[in-house]
């Protein structure tokens, strides 16, 4: 290693000392630059049209991200004093949800508003709508993505799809788990069992709230329903 080194050291050495061998290695590169002058120059062409197509779309979806937050202002408002028809389809002056979706993708704020849309179809029994949704929303707010996780396990529950509310309630219970919202979503975690017919598991649960979270409010409903579950797995 140490002789490679020193041999490839002293090539550079020789280099250096020969000005004129520098000088005829440059001109050697200035004709292939010329020879091959279209080629040069279209790889440049190429990548500068890659630069500027990536800052304008990067410029572009941050200046339709603002716009879309300032007009989903209101469909907020509306979402928030329940009337969600307005917050859905706008008021005539100002868009709705479904607006924001369909001409703002890809932004921040569209991201946002598939929540709002999945939680208003869940609430007026769109089951499947909901989940179409509810699915294309991704947050890096624990709350809020726990809370979309365990909409979706709803909307799945009410299909009668147990294995996918099941899957949807234990990402709720996962991400980043913490004492106030862990009972309520593990509560749903048992009862999707139990729809299952996975006694076991739903017993298992309930067990968890009870000797992780027995200062929640689920506690003392989660004591009664392992009793029961337990009750009916002895016969």
């Amino acid at each position: 290693m140490a002789k490679k080194t020193t041999q490839k050291a002293s090539g550079v050495e020789d280099l250096l000392e020969k000005p004129e061998e520098i000088a005829s290695r440059l001109e050697r590169g200035e004709a292939y630059v010329k020879q091959n002058s279209k080629l040069v120059g279209g790889i440049l062409i190429a990548v500068i049209v890659v630069i500027a197509g990536a800052l304008y779309f990067q410029i572009d979806n941050q200046n339709k991200n603002e716009k879309a937050q300032e007009e989903m202002f209101q469909a907020v408002y509306y979402f928030e004093q329940d009337s969600v028809d307005y917050a859905l389809n706008g008021d005539g002056s100002n868009p709705g949800f479904l607006k924001i979706v369909d001409q703002y993708g890809r932004t921040d704020a569209a991201n946002l508003a598939h929540f709002y849309i999945g939680s208003i179809y869940l609430s007026q029994g769109k089951f499947q709508d909901a989940v179409d949704h509810l699915k294309k929303f991704s947050s890096d707010d624990y709350f809020v993505q726990a809370r979309a996780f365990s909409l979706l396990g709803d909307a799945y529950l009410e299909l009668g799809n147990t294995s996918d509310a099941i899957s949807s309630y234990k990402k709720a219970v996962d991400h980043k788990e913490n004492k106030f919202f862990a009972p309520r979503y593990l509560s749903k975690l048992a009862v999707a069992y139990e729809e299952a017919g996975d006694i076991e598991n739903a017993i298992k649960t309930y067990s968890t709230i009870e000797e992780k979270y027995f200062e929640s409010y689920e506690y003392t409903n989660a004591r009664k329903h392992k009793a029961r579950l337990e009750g009916l797995a002895s016969k």
